[in-house]
């Protein structure tokens, strides 16, 4: 498991409500999925410098439930790029209201396309960490 402040500071950090829990005080999965799809948009906005669309995701995993009053936090970093298109591995922590410890819950990769007015795909910008991610 990484450390969370391996990937630097949160693109999404919180409260989990009740709102979007189950009768148990379990948060939906599917709320989790929603707040890292988001914190991975902001990344795909960021690198692509506009509108991008979400694709594909996989390796969906949940390690943890979280529940109501955690502390969620989503971190979302740029794993890998191409003409249009990023891949961005993102991670989900939670930390209980009252505590201190930090727990991984799930994680996934998300596959987003740089995309244009038309909503047709178009050329990512080049810069250096694109360049990297190329190998």
């Amino acid at each position: 498991m990484v450390d969370p402040l391996a990937l630097g500071e949160p693109a999404i950090r919180i409260t989990a409500m009740p709102a979007d829990a189950n009768p148990a005080g379990d948060i939906f999965g599917g709320w989790l999925m929603a707040q890292m799809d988001m914190a991975a948009g902001i990344v795909a906005a960021r690198t692509s410098k506009g509108r991008a669309a979400t694709i594909a995701l996989e390796g969906m995993k949940f390690h943890h439930p979280v529940h109501v009053g955690d502390e969620v936090s989503v971190y979302a970093k740029l794993s890998a790029s191409g003409r249009t298109s990023m891949t961005i591995d993102v991670e989900t922590w939670r930390r209980a209201r009252t505590g201190e410890e930090r727990q991984m819950v799930t994680q996934a990769r998300f596959f987003f396309v740089a995309i244009d007015e038309n909503r047709k795909p178009r050329p990512l910008p080049r810069n250096d960490l694109q360049e990297h991610s190329r190998g």
